[in-house]
Parts: C-alpha cells; structure tokens; sequence
C-alpha cells in the first residue's frame, strides 16, 4: 500500500493543459517531494479514478507517461510502484565521483580492490603517452553510493603519480582531489566515451549484478593543465542505481551561413537504462 494518501487534488477541465498530464504533474509532485517512497505501490487505478474524478483511460495515459520517464514501474496483477530514484552526475565540470556525490548530499565509501604496479598494455601506454611496457599504476575501486555498490573503477596512472597515490586514503578520498591537493598537478580537462556493456563475472560480482547484466561504460582520459595525460580510468555504472547527463545546444546559423554554437555543452541530461 502508498505510505500515504494525498487529499484528493484538483485539476481544471477548463485548463490548456490535458488532465492526463494535470494528473501526471501532480503525481509526479507527490513521488519526487517523497510522499509515495521508493519502491512503494502507487494507488490503483480504481482508486486514482475516484481521487480525480476522471475516466480510466485518462488514468491509463498519466500512469503510462510516469512509467516512461522511469517514475514508476508496473508489476503484472499487483499494479504500479514507484521505482528507486537515481543519483546522477552533471557532465559540466571535471569533478571526480566522490566530490560530486557528496555536493548532493550522498555518502560515498570507496572499496579498494587491488593497487599493482604493471607494464602498461598498448591501449593504456597510448593514453597515458607512455612507453608500451613501461610501470603504471592499477587501481581497482568498488565504489558504494549511500552504502550500495553502485559502480566499478579501473584506474592507470604513470608509475611516478602512481608511487604518489600509494600512500594516499583510496577508500574515503577522490583521486582527483589527492592528484591535485597531495601530487601538485592541477586538472585541466577530460576526454570521455560512453557506451553499454554486459557485466563480466568478476564485475558483475563486485556490483552484486547477475552476470551479463548491462552496465554504463565510461572511458575517461584527464589531462593536466598543461594538456598532458594524468589518468586514464574505465568507469562501470549499475544503469539501474546511477545516470550521467548533459545537455547540448543547437548550433545557430550566423549570418555568412556558418554555424556558431552558444555553448555546445551546458548541463546534462542523458540517461542509461533501467535493468
């Protein structure tokens, strides 16, 4: 049953605004102010028929639009439940993982899985611009989101950042903040790739997944001020716990024809799959 009812809303067949989307909004409301908690049951069609005074098919069209935005969830014969809401992360500034969670409020605790020094594969050397063979560190991190595993971090850095990072608090602190506070080395930007992947078993395992589950790839390369490669990292989100989002600008036409951007990259709003 809903943790609580609400009294009975009102909406204005005289409005612009449909009543599907009137009743949408107000549900909507109620999910995100906490007033249905995460994984609760919403009340049943019948009963939301009665709260607003509509007809059920205008029920059917709000509750549908709530299930595509990823508010809710149906489960067959049982009706509609609010589904767990998702931390997410603004692709607008270079931060690391732990230091923007924590603006929102979030605890962030950070699973070391192994620290090795290893020969840097062709791809790793590529980025980083070092010799193919040559040491680099390989950090390993589990990182938990309000106490829940929520993604998979593979880590390199040159072997001398490495030796830095060896004696650094891995489980409480971001290695971006030890980079620049503790190694001197002030961020300058990152290049990054997203895509989906299925869980490998030992990931899988490590982010209590199924194996094969999907995952939110991210392959991230940051540079230092000077442009130089620091920190090249694969990034494994649950796309059902965390989303990445952004938002992108149309480029305007100028008046010789060609096109300008106001800002190509602004906010965000991208958003994986649920599982």
């Amino acid at each position: 049953m809903p943790t609580r009812r609400p009294a009975r809303p009102a909406v204005s067949p005289d409005s612009p605004i449909p009543l599907y989307a009137q009743i949408k909004d107000t549900l909507r409301a109620d999910i995100l102010d906490g007033r249905y908690a995460p994984h609760s049951r919403m009340p049943s069609e019948s009963e939301l028929q009665t709260m607003f005074d509509v007809s059920r098919i205008t029920i059917r069209q709000a509750l549908g639009d709530l299930q595509k935005e990823g508010l809710i969830f149906k489960v067959h014969g049982k009706g509609s439940f609010v589904s767990q809401p998702k931390a997410f992360q603004n692709v607008t500034s270079l931060q690391g993982f732990a230091e923007a969670m924590s603006e929102a409020g979030h605890e962030i605790v950070n699973r070391v899985a192994h620290f090795r020094f290893a020969p840097a594969s062709a791809d790793v050397a590529a980025r980083l611009d070092v010799a193919e063979g040559s040491l680099v560190a390989e950090i390993h991190r589990v990182r938990l989101l309000n106490r829940s595993p929520v993604s998979y971090e593979v880590t390199f850095l040159p072997e001398a950042l490495g030796r830095q990072l060896k004696r650094a608090d891995l489980a409480t602190r971001d290695i971006f903040l030890i980079l620049e506070n503790d190694c001197a080395v002030p961020l300058g930007h990152a290049d990054l790739a997203i895509d989906a992947i299925a869980a490998a078993p030992a990931i899988a395992d490590a982010l209590e997944l199924k194996k094969g589950a999907p995952l939110l790839r991210i392959e991230r390369l940051t540079h230092d001020a000077q442009g130089r490669p620091v920190d090249f990292e694969y990034l494994y989100f649950r796309g059902d716990t965390f989303q990445y989002r952004l938002r992108i600008d149309r480029e305007r036409l100028s008046t010789n024809g060609a096109r300008e951007s106001t800002r190509v990259i602004r906010n965000a709003h991208k958003q994986s799959k649920n599982n």
